[in-house]
């Protein structure tokens, strides 16, 4: 960007981007370990919501079919998406 002071100021807000690669699957930053469960579980289901509604209206079916959340090098746990897709559609 060529606007370095309002990207700094957006990333101080928590602003967070996410790319999906060639399998489709996102990888994003939902907190940090020292963040309450309650803020972890806001952050996801905004990801989750922000995903679903960035869906292309060509694509057909289940968006969202599964969700998995780990540390860096940690083993990943599966989320229920249900709760999260329901919201967003």
């Amino acid at each position: 960007t060529n606007d370095v002071a309002k990207a700094v100021k957006e990333v101080k807000a928590g602003k967070v981007e996410f790319r999906v690669d060639k399998t489709g699957i996102v990888h994003a930053p939902v907190g940090k370990l020292s963040f309450a469960a309650e803020k972890l579980t806001e952050n996801a289901s905004t990801l989750i919501t922000a995903v679903v509604k960035a869906k292309p209206a060509v694509a057909k079916g289940k968006y969202v079919r599964s969700a998995t959340i780990c540390s860096s090098m940690g083993p990943g746990v599966a989320l229920d998406v249900a709760p999260f897709t329901v919201k967003a559609v």
